[in-house]
Parts: C-alpha cells; structure tokens; sequence
C-alpha cells in the first residue's frame, strides 16, 4: 500500500491502513468516539499532543455538542470544536506528517476526508542565557529548541512589516520543519530565492542540527573555514537581518545560521554594539592580534629556535639554551606533545560534567605542565607559548571559527619545522589566497577587505559611532 493512498469511506478500513502505516507503534493512540450518531475517530502520538486540549477542546464538544446524524467537518471545524488551527485533507502522507509533527486526525465514518488539529504538547526548555556567546552588557536571553520560539524571539526585536518567514520540511526521514527570515526590500531578493530553492531541493535522509544544512549548501567549496554564521543569540540574528542577511531556523536547534557571512562577522561580538566604540575598536584590534597569537605563536618560536637563533636576541638565547639544557626533543616534538596534550585537556573539560570539567582542565595544565618541565621533557618557554596561545584562542567570539584556527596551528607548526620563517611566510600567502577564493552565497570572504569597499569600513575592524553610519532609505 502506498503512502500517498486517499482515505476510504470506511472508517474501519481507514483505521486499520493508519495502524498498519505507523507499524502498531505503542505510543501510537487510537481512540474511537460517537460524534451524535456518528461513528468517528481521533488518532494521535503520546507525548506529541497535549493530551488537556484533546479532552477539553475536541473530545467533550463531540460529545456535548453534537446531537445531529448531518455532521459534517466544516461544521466541526467552524462552529463545535475549539480549536485554532486545522485543516482538511484526504489523504494518508499529509494526515500522518501532521501526526508526526504532534497534530491530531479526526476521521469520521462515511466520509473521505479528514481534519488535522494542531495540538502539539511536547516539554520546551525554558528561555535562558547563552552559554556559547555570554555578554556582560545586552540581552541575555538566548534561543531554545523550539522553531516558533525563536522566530517570534527575532520578531520581538525587528517590529517590521517586510519581514517575510518561509517554512518548509527539510529530511526524508527527520521531516524537520526549517524556516527561512528575511526583510524584503533589503535582502536580495535573487539570494533569498536561490536559499529557499536550494533548501526545498535538498536531498539528505535528516536534519537533526543546522550544521547538516551548513555542509549541504557550502556549494562545494572545500575548505575548513565556515561559511555561514551561526548564534544562539537572537539580537545577533535580529541584527543580521536588519543588514540584509538571510536567517535559517531549524526545528529542534538553539542555533540559527546566518548568510552571506565573511572573514570580519566571526571576529565580531553582540558586546561590540552594546559599549562605546573606543572600547569595541580597541577589543575588536585585540582580538585580531590574539588571532595571529593563536595561529602562529608556537610555529614562529619553533623556526627561530631551529633555523634562526641569530634572530633571538643574546640575551635571550642564553636564557632559551640554558632552559632547553637537558630536554631531549627538538622544539618541534616539544610542541606538538604541549599542543596535543592541551587540545586533550579542552576537549575533556568539555565532555564531562560542567562542576568537575573546568577544575580538570585547569588543575591538569598546572600539574601537567609543571611536571613536564621538572622531568625535562618540555622547556618552561615552551609552556608558556603554548599557554599564551591557547589563552588567546579563547579570545575569539566564534567557537565555531576557533576550531580551524586551531588546526592551522598544527600545520603552520609543521611548515616551521621543515622551512623556517621562509615557509612560515609562504604558508601564510597560500592562506590568504584560499581565504580571498572562498564565497558566502555569492560574497567574498575576505569582504570589505577585499574587494575592498570604503563604505563598510566603519564597522569592520573598527567600529564608528552609531551617528555617523548611513541609514537604508528602502
């Protein structure tokens, strides 16, 4: 039997082709009812539908309100049920996807179509603070779970009429309900239309998080730097929007995507707009110098110290050789072990829980590294490069962004050991011709830099008071 099969004008024959879809699931519920004098049938997931609506608001009118054989579902719908949103249809595929998605059928006997309720009563995590992009000053609020939630969360914020919202069902098997916001009039309206199409066209088995989207519309680009924007704070979607960036929420994930994004937005935090713009400069210039310190400390220290000591002042060599005396590994392995065993530590002082998980990480680097230089494996330079790096890898407001700086850190510690500052050099220009190929939907990467544009200076790496940006007039 196929799925798209239209329903029957039996009852009996109905209710068995339902149950035979959803395999006699136990959480599967059946429940067969008199609508007056009519034979009639409701058929929900527990758990999926609020079970106080389905008594209150469609099982007790069918049975108080109905006293007639000419019952029809315009006339339920209408004028018994209370009931917001519904609708009718006449075949098995739509009826269970509604089902699925915590919807109610009513089915009655005689009759070819069906009403779907939307009673959906699964537990919602409560609106909290952002764990992954904590502000000291600005709204603390960050999104939940919940599709709607969080598309009404944007809406608080942008009280405009040219806000359009698209839902669809992405996934065969998941079915996940994404949804695309964007301000007409200000988005292009050729991207918006290649994002939905694209989504709509997208053949994958599930979307369980929105990074299954992100590697679906990365238009082939291989690359380990991400190309799309992702949040859990809703003034950071709300403000992309407000530009003319396009925002995808997906049902079941706290984290919204925004695109086009380039270079500039993952060194960016919503804390820049809420402080002076003395301040958000000076942070905003800091946090591009603990990006160079994060990508190329321990390599810039393991070419000097191999291929060019001449370059370290005396006095400082002296002291480098005499720490160095008596460890058996080049400046290379000392790296590498000091970079693999922090990469350890940060990855489990995430996995475990959070009342032991920061005292471990941060317990393990002191005992760890302390023991490391007492056993002359590693010199005390090399422990304090490593730990100023990864210190300053935090300093990057994208966590999503920090991870290929830190892969990067392990390639350009290779090329360091192999080719001096030479190759540091050479590996640095391949990156940024990688990083000047790359596009966002359509947008250069490395975008105002380059191409560069004079007009979006004011809020790239310095950030000019709000008085002196152009306002759209659209």
């Amino acid at each position: 039997m196929k799925l798209h099969t239209k329903f029957s004008r039996q009852l009996c024959r109905n209710i068995e082709l339902i149950c035979d879809f959803m395999g006699n699931s136990s959480d599967f519920v059946v429940r067969e009812i008199t609508a007056g004098h009519k034979h009639a049938a409701l058929f929900y997931l527990d758990g999926m539908t609020d079970m106080q609506k389905v008594q209150d608001n469609v099982i007790r009118p069918l049975h108080d309100r109905v006293s007639s054989d000419e019952i029809t579902l315009p006339l339920l719908k209408n004028a018994i049920l209370d009931i917001g949103e519904a609708s009718f249809t006449q075949n098995f595929e739509d009826a269970l996807e509604q089902i699925l998605s915590g919807g109610l059928l009513l089915l009655l006997d005689d009759m070819d179509e069906g009403l779907v309720i939307s009673l959906p009563g699964w537990e919602e995590r409560s609106i909290s603070d952002s764990k992954t992009q904590p502000v000291v000053r600005g709204p603390q609020e960050a999104f939940t779970e919940t599709l709607r939630t969080n598309t009404t969360m944007v809406r608080r914020r942008v009280k405009d009429t040219r806000v359009r919202l698209t839902t669809m069902k992405v996934g065969e098997k998941t079915k996940t309900d994404i949804s695309v916001m964007y301000l007409h009039g200000v988005a292009d309206p050729k991207k918006v239309q290649d994002m939905i199409s694209k989504l709509k066209n997208m053949h994958i088995e599930g979307v369980l998080e929105s990074e299954y989207l992100e590697e679906c519309l990365h238009d082939k680009q291989l690359t380990i730097f991400p190309l799309f924007y992702n949040s859990d704070r809703p003034d950071s979607i709300a403000a992309g929007i407000m530009e003319g960036k396009i925002a995808i929420f997906v049902d079941g994930s706290p984290f919204a995507i925004l695109a086009p994004a380039v270079f500039a937005d993952f060194l960016q935090s919503a804390e820049d707009y809420y402080q002076s713009f003395v301040y958000s400069s000076i942070i905003r210039i800091l946090r591009y110098i603990c990006l160079a310190i994060c990508m190329l400390a321990p390599a810039i220290y393991v070419a000097l110290t191999t291929f060019h000591q001449d370059m370290i002042p005396t006095v400082l060599l002296l002291s480098l050789s005499a720490q160095r005396e008596g460890v058996p590994f080049p400046a290379f392995v000392e790296a590498m072990i000091m970079e693999v065993v922090f990469e350890i530590l940060r990855e489990a002082g995430l996995r475990m829980p959070r009342t032991v998980g920061q005292a471990v990480s941060i317990v393990g680097s002191i005992v760890i590294g302390q023991a490391a230089v007492e056993a002359n494996i590693v010199s005390a330079v090399m422990v304090i490069v490593v730990a100023i790096t990864a210190i300053s890898s935090f300093v990057i407001p994208s966590y999503t962004f920090a991870i290929p700086i830190r892969i990067l850190r392990f390639a350009f510690i290779g090329i360091a050991a192999m080719f001096g500052v030479y190759g540091l050099t050479v590996g640095i220009l391949m990156l940024f011709v990688h990083l000047s190929g790359l596009h966002s939907f359509g947008v250069p990467y490395l975008s105002p830099f380059a191409n560069y544009k004079s007009s979006e200076q004011r809020d790239a790496i310095l950030r000019f008071p709000y008085r002196t940006k152009k306002h759209r007039k659209n």
